[in-house]
């Protein structure tokens, strides 16, 4: 399939001048109903991926073959840019080439590769990083992997929240020297912690955590903030749906009592069955 137009939209909204909140994204489904919505991006997160194909928390069990084909799954129902939290690459250096490859034929619109020490060593309780040497060669690498140019790649650190903001500053000068397309952060919190990256950053920045005291859109692209995430509200609604409901027909409701089921025309949109109607009636007789 050709990905270079949802590619192109995506570096559009990095190049504009406006702060957009992406979708949260997990399967074919929402990636459709993301996009029927006006959704700008759709976002596809390392910890939605492991929920959604393993059942299973955020500890990197998930593999690169398994996060890759999911992400294709969303991207062949849909022509939503998707941006993929692609963790640390699956690995080293060489590890995140073959993970930028992977992630490409996949019709990735753009990923982020993280200089969190993933996944976690024996014996450490809290997050730590990689050194910046490392971090600045994994963001290198991704980009030497890189076939189609209007693939976007994105240089990500949670630095504020782990090492402090004087280690923030150092590694986002560094990151945005490499030639990335983006600056992703995570764990920025206060408004003075985004204005002094703000001030240091060359490139379009992506917020992963979003607080009260900064959501303020003009504000955020006042300080260069193009995508702003908001959490993953849809898996855990969905979540919350089909336990409430497998859990009333368990206790004996009937199927015709219960409510917050989608309508049968939002049903057939998602399923596209106005589309595959026609195909049946074109070339089935």
């Amino acid at each position: 399939m050709k990905w270079q137009k949802r590619r192109e939209a995506a570096r559009a909204v990095l190049a504009g001048s406006a702060c957009i909140h992406p979708a949260s994204v997990h399967d074919p489904l929402t990636g459709r109903i993301a996009e029927s919505l006006g959704f700008e991006l759709g976002m596809f997160a390392g910890s939605i991926a492991s929920l959604t194909v393993l059942a299973a928390p955020d500890l990197i069990t998930l593999t690169l073959t398994e996060f890759a084909e999911q992400a294709l799954r969303i991207n062949r129902a849909c022509t939503l840019p998707l941006v993929v939290d692609a963790d640390h690459g699956y690995g080293n250096a060489l590890n995140v080439m073959r993970t930028v490859e992977e992630l490409e034929v996949a019709g990735v619109s753009a990923m982020s590769i993280e200089d969190t020490e993933l996944p976690r060593p024996y014996g450490v309780e809290k997050p730590r990083l990689i050194s910046l040497d490392e971090g600045v060669g994994k963001v290198r690498a991704a980009l030497a992997a890189r076939v189609d140019p209007s693939l976007a790649i994105l240089a990500r650190t949670g630095a504020t929240s782990i090492n402090g903001l004087d280690d923030a500053l150092l590694r986002a000068r560094a990151y945005c020297a490499t030639g990335a397309d983006g600056l992703f952060l995570t764990g920025v919190t206060t408004r003075a912690e985004l204005d002094a990256l703000a001030e240091v950053a060359t490139l379009p920045l992506i917020l992963g955590t979003l607080t009260p005291a900064i959501a303020d859109r003009d504000y955020l692209a006042s300080r260069g903030v193009r995508v702003a995430l908001q959490g993953h509200l849809p898996i855990q609604a969905a979540i919350q749906a089909v336990h409430a409901t497998l859990k009333a027909l368990r206790e004996g409701t009937k199927p015709a009592d219960i409510t917050g089921t989608a309508p049968p025309a939002l049903a057939k949109m998602a399923g596209r069955e106005a589309e595959h109607a026609a195909w049946t009636k074109a070339f089935l007789g």
